[in-house]
């Protein structure tokens, strides 16, 4: 039995028939029921979805029943949904919250639970500990309490809802659709089998671009691949592109919150390249001047480059989309990004939103007539090269170690490069000058460290992603 039930970034997330249980969903729909309640929010109501993931319908209606039990009216999502909807529904009728029955990109053996708060962004870290510590009493013996379905259903405490048609109407205030009609567009679309189908591709056929699809339907499998949208999991769709003369490749995770991109020769563009394109096209095409760019730690410093070309900030966060989506939601930012594929604009919603990001992709290459790579060199002789690298390190006891003295007493220099300025917003962060830097982050859920870096070129990435890694080995 759990004895404990932890939020992560972006909610609670676990093995199913392990840790994730309907009892264990019920008691973690309860703690947030009540905080709702606390809160004297749980009268607006709350809208509840899954995405394509096993027995995601279930797990939703499990959640209506006990929302139901404590007074909270329900709005339970028709089919699987993204999560960026579910956060446009919230604000648009000033509901209490939603909760999506999802583990986004996690592999398919994985289920979650997500919450999102009134405001329409992932909840923030004062919300979840204030919902964790009501689940503690429940996971030891409290009362659990929800209202059978066909009860909930009669007493008007839960109806079904189709969310789709609202959203889609809602992102023609952020996308220019007679721009993308007239590039003529044709396009391959990834959903890797998750909540984008009938959303993504209905809003480009309807734009007029001409669309071929991958992998549209449900499979709670996934192909036997995460549902996250990189180089490795799209394979199919880079070749796809190439074979079929496409502009443009589109896909997007499970629920629908992050993007991938493939160029026309298919070609996989870095969600960091995407990024910087897009404030550079966004900042010319929506005169944006005086406002900030937000974007985490780990997020490339090119946007910073762009950024300067138009007289705009930048704001710097640790990871999780929740602290750049707290800045959206204030008005602090015109847009937010993350490395790991997250991008939403101010006015539409504090979350990120695959959907939202492939769809200014698709108007962005319908307007320059250029391909991604070709938008790259040209940003890279106004502004710079900029290359940047992730990597992944397990780590072993003596290497967690290593890791705990460089987070203790960093380094003053990474191989021949001096380390000039240190930054702890998340991890801890070498800045190498030049634009150059190298970020150590440990993971909060495994024994793992992620590793960052960036530089002018190929060569010097190279130099200080070894010497950084490096730092693990020599300080064990």
């Amino acid at each position: 039995m759990a004895t404990a039930l932890k939020f992560g970034t972006s909610g609670w997330r676990a093995v199913l028939g392990e840790e994730f249980t309907f009892r264990n969903v019920r008691i973690v729909v309860q703690a947030i029921a009540q905080h709702l309640r606390q809160e004297k929010l749980g009268h607006r109501g709350v809208i509840v979805g899954h995405d394509s993931r096993f027995l995601g319908e279930k797990f939703a209606a499990a959640a209506t029943e006990v929302l139901a039990a404590h007074g909270i009216p329900c709005l339970l999502c028709d089919r699987e949904t993204p999560t960026p909807t579910i956060s446009y529904q919230i604000i648009r009728h000033q509901l209490a919250g939603g909760i999506n029955i999802s583990a986004s990109h996690n592999p398919p053996e994985y289920n979650g639970v997500k919450f999102t708060p009134h405001w329409g962004g992932p909840a923030l870290p004062e919300t979840t500990q204030a919902i964790e510590q009501r689940i503690l009493p429940l996971l030891h013996g409290g009362h659990v309490k929800w209202l059978p379905w066909d009860k909930a259903v009669r007493d008007g405490l839960v109806r079904l809802y189709d969310p789709k048609s609202e959203y889609l109407s809602g992102l023609e205030r952020h996308v220019d659709k007679e721009c993308i009609g007239h590039g003529a567009l044709r396009i391959v679309m990834d959903p890797l089998y998750g909540t984008s189908r009938g959303y993504l591709d209905v809003f480009l056929r309807n734009a007029g671009a001409k669309m071929a699809v991958l992998h549209y339907w449900r499979d709670p499998y996934f192909g036997g691949l995460r549902p996250d949208p990189t180089a490795q999991t799209t394979q199919e769709l880079q070749r796809t592109v190439r074979h079929e003369g496409a502009h443009l490749g589109l896909a997007t995770d499970g629920d629908a919150d992050r993007f991938g991109i493939v160029d026309r020769d298919g070609t996989f563009i870095d969600a960091n390249v995407v990024a910087a394109l897009l404030v550079d096209y966004l900042a010319t095409t929506r005169q944006w001047r005086g406002g900030n760019i937000v974007r985490s730690v780990a997020t490339t410093h090119l946007i910073d480059r762009v950024a300067a070309q138009y007289g705009l900030g930048v704001h710097e966060t640790p990871v999780g989309f929740k602290f750049i989506g707290e800045l959206l939601a204030n008005g602090a930012a015109l847009m937010g990004a993350e490395e790991s594929a997250g991008l939403s604009l101010a006015g539409h919603v504090p979350e990120k939103d695959g959907i939202l990001a492939c769809l200014l992709v698709a108007e962005m290459v319908a307007r320059t007539g250029k391909s991604l790579q070709d938008l790259t060199v040209g940003l890279f002789q106004r502004v710079g090269p900029v290359y940047t690298r992730r990597k992944d390190v397990s780590l072993n006891h003596a290497m967690q170690d290593a890791l705990h003295k460089i987070l203790e007493h960093p380094p003053d220099r990474i191989g021949r490069f001096p380390v000039q300025s240190i930054n702890t917003c998340d991890g801890c962060k070498l800045m190498l000058g030049e634009e150059k830097w190298f970020l150590l982050r440990p993971s909060g859920t495994e024994p793992l460290v992620r590793c960052y870096g960036e530089a002018g070129t190929p060569d010097e990435l190279n130099e200080v992603m070894e010497a950084g890694c490096q730092l693990l080995e020599v300080a064990s």
